[in-house]
């Protein structure tokens, strides 16, 4: 069908001329959505993944020894061998003595955001750890703080500069990226790859051609204490989402917001182990690749991310923003903006705004602070 007997055939239906103006879709991010794609302008090569498989990360637990390849620790377990291991409590990483045949991934963030500093200390100790990926740059929390797609990007670009600029480039393929994946189905994937095309664009600036180490996990951001089985919808769209953008790791948080179980624990697991079992999508290298809609996005995101990493660079970098409070007041414009949306409805969350239980209990101003980049979700509004 051609886009003109396209065109008449929806207006037909809409009884309307004007059918763009009714199929526009408006979203946070800056980014042009079109009502339909027949074409891409600059179509993409395939995006590589580090790790051919996508590690599925588990919290630890002694009955999942057996069957699970990648664990989440929190506290030393004995005798693991032949596991991937991401380390998640900084004195764990600092002491643990990882031997040959082990895979170790830090998930300790080097940066103190309150401070605007990189924790040159932890660096060091990290760096002198025989792990796969020693440095974790973590972005997790500037998503769960309200932080847009491309400013997310456009951080972890100007973090990895900061760590350059001190630790020289042979830091760059010991980075592991920390990523919150939201509920934005197809941006999130875009996300993804559109990191993957920055990142590598930041490297050939060092002439290197270096692949992000990437780490995803579903978003806090999106999620209610009431109705938690609707969270667990949202965490199984947001993991499909991150398989498919090409994530090295996946890690679902515990869909119950107020204390985890081990019912619960092993079910946000089992969400993955389906994913990748039964629609088998944690194996494709970039399953997404040669969606116009996915690449038309991919590629806006990118050129977006890319201008404000240049625009953090050009005013002093990441942490001088930092400390004068311009990153966090940028995030804090967003965040307010998409809260908004949350009240008014342009979001929707089934269970709070939709079909809602309760009223509006929190105010904006009462959720945050433009001189603090914290995790909110938007349910706590009216919770």
């Amino acid at each position: 069908m051609s886009n003109t007997a396209w065109e008449n055939l929806v207006k037909k239906q809409l009884k309307i001329e004007d059918i763009y103006t009714i199929l526009k879709k408006e979203n946070l991010e800056g980014i042009v959505v079109k009502p339909f794609y027949d074409s891409v302008h600059k179509p993409l090569v395939n995006l590589p993944k580090v790790e051919e498989n996508t590690h599925l990360v588990a919290n630890y637990h002694e009955s999942l020894e057996e069957d699970v390849f990648a664990f989440l620790l929190n506290k030393n377990v004995e005798n693991l061998e032949q596991k991937a291991i991401f380390i998640n409590n900084k004195d764990l990483a600092e002491h643990i003595s990882p031997k040959d045949e082990d895979q170790y991934f830090s998930l300790i963030d080097v940066f103190d955001e309150n401070k605007g500093v990189i924790k040159d200390q932890l660096v060091k100790e990290l760096l002198a750890k025989d792990f796969k990926r020693n440095i974790c740059v973590d972005i997790s929390l500037h998503q769960n703080a309200g932080a847009a797609i491309y400013q997310q990007l456009g951080i972890a670009l100007a973090k990895t500069k900061e760590l350059l600029e001190v630790y020289g480039t042979e830091i760059l393929n010991k980075l592991l990226f920390r990523i919150a994946v939201g509920g934005n189905y197809f941006f999130e994937m875009a996300k993804l790859r559109a990191f993957k095309i920055v990142f590598n664009q930041l490297s050939k600036e060092y002439n290197l051609d270096e692949i992000p180490y990437i780490f995803a996990e579903t978003s806090l951001r999106n999620k209610a204490v009431s109705d938690s089985e609707n969270n667990l919808i949202r965490s199984t769209l947001e993991l499909a989402s991150a398989m498919i953008g090409g994530a090295d790791a996946v890690y679902s948080t515990n869909y119950l917001i107020n204390g985890s179980t081990e019912n619960s624990e092993e079910i946000s697991f089992k969400q993955q182990i389906v994913l990748a079992y039964e629609s088998i999508i944690n194996v494709f290298e970039d399953a997404s690749n040669g969606s116009y809609y996915v690449e038309d996005i991919t590629q806006q995101i990118a050129e977006k991310s890319w201008a404000l990493f240049v625009e953090i660079e050009e005013a002093g970098g990441y942490l001088k923003l930092l400390q004068q409070r311009v990153i966090q007041k940028k995030i804090y414009d967003q965040a307010v903006e998409e809260q908004k949306w949350v009240e008014e409805g342009k979001i929707k969350l089934i269970g709070v705004n939709l079909y809602p239980k309760l009223e509006v209990k929190k105010s904006v101003e009462e959720m945050y602070n433009a001189n603090e980049i914290k995790a909110v979700r938007w349910a706590e509004m009216f919770e």
